[in-house]
């Protein structure tokens, strides 16, 4: 079984990945666009993985930071739906989910 403490430092870690993930995307989304028309299709497929990498970003984010509310709370690791323990090998892989395994499906 990880320590709570552990758990809390690993998603801490994430966050500040994602937080400076994110704010890479923000500085190359703010960049010029290119004045070639055939430049600018690309620079825009590029646009979009990137808002969607930011996407993706965000919301695990908001998970993260849920996740650290219910360690701070002492409600880590119960499902939030049923109220039944979330077990070890879905928290190691999933340590920021909300659900145990059936609540989540």
């Amino acid at each position: 079984m990880i320590a709570i403490e552990t758990r809390k430092a690993q998603l801490e870690t994430r966050l500040r990945e994602l937080q400076t993930r994110l704010r890479r995307i923000e500085h190359d989304l703010d960049q010029p666009v290119s004045e070639d028309f055939s430049e600018q299709a690309v620079e825009r497929e590029g646009e979009e993985v990137l808002e969607d990498l930011g996407t993706a970003g965000l919301n695990e984010i908001r998970m993260i930071e849920a996740a650290l509310d219910r360690i701070a709370q002492g409600t880590y690791g119960i499902c939030v739906t049923c109220g039944d323990p979330i077990s070890e090998e879905r928290l190691d892989v999933l340590p920021q989910t909300p659900k145990c395994r059936t609540c989540a499906r």
